[in-house]
C-alpha cells in the first residue's frame, strides 16, 4: 500500500495590498439574510467603507435580485457606491404564500471571471457553498485576498479547507449595524421583507417646525 502525501495546511501570506486592485463579489442575498439570523441589521454603506479601509477595495460588485418597486433600494446602493448587478427573480408559491426566488450564484461566478484580468486580489462575501469552485481557483491563481462569511455558525463546511483566509462578521456589528441616527435629520428603516431584499434603506424625513405663538 502507497504512502499517501500528507497535504500542506495552507498558510496566509501577510502582504501590503495598497495600491493593487482589489475587488469584491458580495452575494447579497446570503449577507443579508446571514446578518438578520443574528438579531441585527447591516448597513449597506457602512460595510462598503469598512471594505474600503480594511482591505483597500476599490470596486465593490453586489448581485441581488431584480424586483419591481426596489428603485429606492438600487439608488440606495449604488449611492453608497456599489456596482449592481441584477438577476431576473421569480415568484414561487409555497402553499398559501408566494416567494420570491433570484440566486445569483452563476452572475457572480460570471462577472469574477470577467473582471479577472483588472485586479490582483478577490474578495468572495457569502457563506454559500456553492462557489467553493470560484474560491479553489482563485486560491490556486494566488489571487484570493479572502472569502468574508456573514455567520460563524452558519456557513459551508466546504469553506473549512480555507480556514487561513476566512474572516467572519458577527463581530463586527458595533461596526456596521444600521441604526437609527437621531440627529437633524431622521432616520427610518424601509422594510422590504416581503420581497426577500430587506436591506435598509435611510429614510429621511424633514423635521417638524413649529411657530412661535
Amino acid at each position: 500500500m502507497k504512502n499517501q502525501k500528507k497535504q500542506t495546511p495552507l498558510r496566509l501570506v501577510k502582504q501590503d495590498y495598497a495600491g493593487q486592485a482589489i475587488y469584491a463579489f458580495i452575494d447579497s442575498q446570503n449577507v443579508n439574510l446571514a446578518i438578520k439570523d443574528q438579531g441585527w441589521a447591516l448597513d449597506f454603506a457602512r460595510f462598503k467603507i469598512y471594505l474600503k479601509d480594511k482591505y483597500h477595495v476599490s470596486k465593490a460588485y453586489l448581485f441581488i435580485g431584480l424586483i419591481p418597486g426596489n428603485q429606492k433600494l438600487y439608488d440606495f446602493l449604488k449611492k453608497a457606491g456599489y456596482i449592481l448587478f441584477f438577476k431576473p427573480t421569480l415568484e414561487i408559491k409555497d402553499g398559501k404564500t408566494n416567494k420570491i426566488k433570484g440566486n445569483v450564484d452563476a452572475e457572480l461566478v460570471l462577472h469574477s471571471m470577467i473582471e479577472y484580468p483588472n485586479y490582483d486580489k478577490a474578495i468572495i462575501v457569502t457563506g454559500d457553498g456553492d462557489f467553493y469552485c470560484l474560491v479553489e481557483y482563485l486560491l490556486q491563481k494566488n489571487k484570493l485576498l479572502r472569502v468574508i462569511i456573514p455567520n460563524i455558525t452558519k456557513y459551508s463546511r466546504l469553506f473549512y479547507k480555507f480556514n487561513p483566509y476566512l474572516a467572519f462578521m458577527n463581530n463586527l456589528k458595533n461596526k456596521l449595524e444600521h441604526k437609527k441616527r437621531e440627529a437633524s435629520l431622521r432616520h427610518e428603516s424601509l422594510q422590504l421583507s416581503s420581497h426577500r431584499n430587506n436591506i435598509n434603506i435611510p429614510k429621511i424625513k424633514k423635521k417638524s417646525s413649529t411657530k412661535n405663538v
